[in-house]
Parts: C-alpha cells; sequence; structure tokens
C-alpha cells in the first residue's frame, strides 16, 4: 500500500510540474484582460468598462477559436514524441505554421465585419457600441501575432517544454499593464487615448511576445533535434487533415463555451449597462481561476497523449485521476475564496460602488460554478490526450447552448432575476457539461483496457 501511495504522489508530482508553467501562461491572456478592465474601471468608468465588456466578449469568441486549432498540435506532437519520431515532430510545426497564419486571415475579417455589424444589431447601448469599435480593430489586429506565439508555444509545450513561454508571458504582461497605463492616461508628452490606448498597448505586448517566442524555439539546443529537420515549406495535406482534425473541434469545444458567456454580455446589455459591467468584472475575475483549470487540463493532455502514444493505458487511467483529483481540491478552494472576499475582489475591479455591489452577488454563484468549470475542463483535456474529439465537441453545443443560455435568458429576463439570473443558466450548462464529460471518459477508458 505504502509502495503504491508513493508512486501515485509521483504523479501528483509530474502533474503538477508539468502544469504549473502551463497554467500560468494560459493566465496571460486572462491577465491581458484583467489588467485592462482593472484600468478601464479605474480611469475612464462605467461606460468604457460596458464597451470592453461587449469588445472582449465578441474578441474572445473568435480568440478561442484560434487558439482552439492551435492547441490541435499539442496532442499530436506529444503522442510524435512518446514514438520518438522527430522527423513528423519538425513537419507538424511547420504545418501549423501554415494553419495558423490563413486561420488568422479568416479570424481578423471575421472580428473587423461580422463583429462590427453585430453589435450594430445588437440592441446595446449606442454610447457603448461608439466606444467598443476601435477599442476591438486593435484588439483583431493582435491575432495575427498571438496566433504565431501560439503555434510555437504549444509545440514547445508538446514536447515538456513549458517554462518559457511562461516567462515571456509574464514579461508580457508586465509591459502590458505600463504601456496601457501610459497610453490611457497620456504620460510623457503622448495624448490620451482613452480605450483604444489599451488595445494598443496589447498589440505591442502580442507583437513582442511572438517575437520572443520564435527566437527561443528556433535558437534553443533543447529543439535543435528538430529544427535541424524543420523546413518552413514543407506543407503536407495529411499533416494538415490531423491538426484540423483535432484542432477544429477543439476550437469549437471553446467556441460554444465562451460564445455562451459573450452571449451573456449581449443579454446583460439587454437588460442594462449596470448590469453588464457587473457581468465584466465577475466573469473577469471567474476566467482567472478558468485559466488556471484551463493550465491543468492542458499538462494533462500531454501527459495522456505520451501515455497514448506509448500504448501504456494503465498510466493514462492514473494521469487522469490524479488530474482529476487537483481540479477539485483548487476548486473548492477558489469557490471559498470568492465566497469570502466577493466584495474586496470586486472592488479590485472598479471604483464604482454599483458596479461593486452586484458584481460581488455574481462571485458568490462564481463560486459554485467553479467546481463544475474546472471537472469539465479536465474532462476535455482527458478526452483531448486520448484523440477524442467530436464527441465532447457535441456535449458542449449542447450544454452551452441547449441548456445555458436559453435556461440564463429565461430566468434573467423573463422572470426578471437581472444577470444573477443569466449566470444560474450558466451554471447549469457548466454541471450538464462536466457529468457528460466524465461519462464520456470512462466509457473511452473502459474500451482502451478491454484492448489491452
Amino acid at each position: 500500500m505504502f509502495s503504491k501511495n508513493k508512486k501515485l504522489k509521483t504523479y501528483y508530482f509530474s502533474a503538477l510540474a508539468l502544469a504549473i508553467p502551463i497554467i500560468i501562461a494560459q493566465l496571460g491572456h486572462t491577465l491581458v484582460q484583467t489588467s485592462d478592465t482593472m484600468i478601464i474601471g479605474h480611469f475612464l468608468g462605467k461606460i468604457s468598462l460596458a464597451a470592453s465588456s461587449l469588445a472582449h466578449s465578441v474578441f474572445m469568441m473568435v480568440l478561442v477559436f484560434g487558439l482552439g486549432i492551435a492547441y490541435g498540435l499539442t496532442p499530436l506532437i506529444a503522442q510524435a514524441s512518446g514514438k520518438n519520431n522527430k522527423e513528423e515532430i519538425a513537419k507538424l510545426l511547420s504545418n501549423s505554421i501554415w494553419i495558423n497564419l490563413a486561420c488568422s486571415i479568416l479570424l481578423f475579417c471575421g472580428v473587423y465585419y461580422g463583429s462590427m455589424f453585430m453589435m450594430q444589431h445588437a440592441d446595446q447601448d449606442p454610447l457603448v457600441v461608439e466606444e467598443a469599435k476601435p477599442y476591438l480593430l486593435v484588439l483583431s489586429i493582435s491575432i495575427f501575432p498571438l496566433m504565431i506565439f501560439s503555434a510555437f508555444k504549444q509545440f514547445a509545450e508538446g514536447l515538456g517544454f513549458t517554462k518559457q513561454a511562461m516567462r515571456i508571458t509574464i514579461w508580457g504582461n508586465v509591459l502590458n499593464v505600463i504601456l496601457a497605463i501610459i497610453f490611457v492616461k497620456g504620460m510623457f508628452g503622448i495624448e490620451p487615448m482613452g480605450i483604444a490606448g489599451v488595445g494598443i498597448a496589447t498589440l505591442t505586448d502580442r507583437i513582442l511576445m511572438m517575437v520572443v517566442m520564435v527566437l527561443y524555439v528556433l535558437k534553443s539546443k533543447h529543439f535543435q533535434p528538430y529544427i535541424s529537420k524543420f523546413n518552413f515549406f514543407s506543407i503536407q495535406k495529411e499533416l494538415i487533415k490531423s491538426i484540423l482534425k483535432l484542432g477544429t473541434p477543439v476550437a469549437f469545444q471553446y467556441f460554444f463555451e465562451v460564445s455562451a458567456f459573450a452571449g451573456a454580455s449581449l443579454i446583460a446589455g439587454k437588460i442594462s449597462a449596470l448590469d453588464q459591467a457587473a457581468h465584466n468584472v465577475a466573469i473577469t475575475l471567474a476566467s482567472m481561476t478558468y485559466m488556471i483549470g484551463l493550465g491543468i487540463s492542458g499538462a494533462t493532455t500531454i501527459k495522456v497523449g505520451n501515455s497514448l502514444g506509448k500504448e501504456n493505458y494503465p498510466r493514462l487511467k492514473t494521469f487522469a485521476k490524479v488530474s482529476y483529483h487537483i481540479i477539485l481540491v483548487y476548486t473548492i478552494c477558489t469557490a471559498i475564496f470568492f465566497a469570502v472576499f466577493n466584495y474586496p475582489l470586486a472592488s479590485l475591479m472598479t471604483k464604482d460602488m454599483d458596479v461593486v455591489a452586484l458584481a460581488a452577488q455574481l462571485l458568490i454563484i462564481a463560486g459554485i460554478f467553479q467546481l463544475f468549470d474546472g471537472t469539465q475542463v479536465i474532462g476535455l483535456g482527458i478526452l483531448r490526450g486520448m484523440g477524442d474529439v467530436n464527441i465532447p465537441t457535441l456535449i458542449t453545443l449542447l450544454a452551452y447552448w441547449g441548456i445555458g443560455l436559453p435556461s440564463g435568458y429565461y430566468m434573467g429576463v423573463n422572470l426578471g432575476l437581472g444577470i444573477q439570473g443569466v449566470w444560474y443558466g450558466l451554471t447549469f450548462a457548466l454541471l450538464t457539461s462536466s457529468l457528460l464529460l466524465y461519462l464520456r471518459y470512462r466509457v473511452m477508458i473502459k474500451k482502451k483496457l478491454a484492448i489491452t
């Protein structure tokens, strides 16, 4: 028994060692939004805060779709690494870069044309829409460097090298905060730019992060066995299909979830600017804890994918179990934290006490859905590592768009519960997704173990 517990402890340490750098890198995407929200909330006011909520809601739908495409590379790299196939790993990187470049163009056009139209016809406050437009345009341009950064980041993480992306993300976020304050307030002779200045700071940050990450992968001795076989123009249809076969469903999984929260923001805007601003504050804080869960999920995908490549199914099952244990402990802690410190947390984001009061109520609900949000993202990570992405995509569609948004709209608007009712609907969605994904994993692991 002691030997078994000691071996299980090794799995915990191994999973956490891989997960922590990924968590910090994943937090980078949300910390950009969090710092932007804090700066806007403290320096620009309620209308600007609602505008940033609207812009982020639209932009995040596009962003996570692109990141989902990029994430399709990681399990393939992990599986190829398990087989020690260096040539395939190099080819996967070059094809992923081309996919991400093409995806960037499509996503930018989607934001620039589709989002502008949607904001104009979504029954939003005209003042909020007018202020959101320039901010959203600059954010959409930042898709290009972010997608190239993601291609090299997912390549490195698929091979188990996660710390450099973490370091780049930390310094990038420090730079983003400094530049955003300078541009918003108008310091060092620069004219105050308002909310557009926050977008320009984010764009600058992402360009520099891309440059540093690319140089790291191309120059580091860790990747020379793969880069020596790397050919940028080595485009292979079969590899493109393999990446897209995994990446596209993952992209839709993220899209269905984030678009549901974006839909919640639009419903909040239909209720009032106050509800929309409070939603932005609460969802920004909840997104930070979600990104930690997403980092654990990313590590799980790598460990599961590597185990699958080695055809070591008992090891795969153990890493899945360990990941569920870690996320349960973490989400219980965050639920308690949100419940106890709801007012101080909301106060960090804005000085408007009406927004603080409503956002604090939402954080109580966020504390409840932390548990389901964490377990569902782990379920997705396990299944991605196993190469099972189509059924989980249908599960997310059912949970968020079949249950979450309709029930949230009914409770929030029809029953008059306001933004709290909308969040109750999101909680039902996360519960549904969590249970169904766990059941899907149990079915898949039984099949794998039956083979052996």
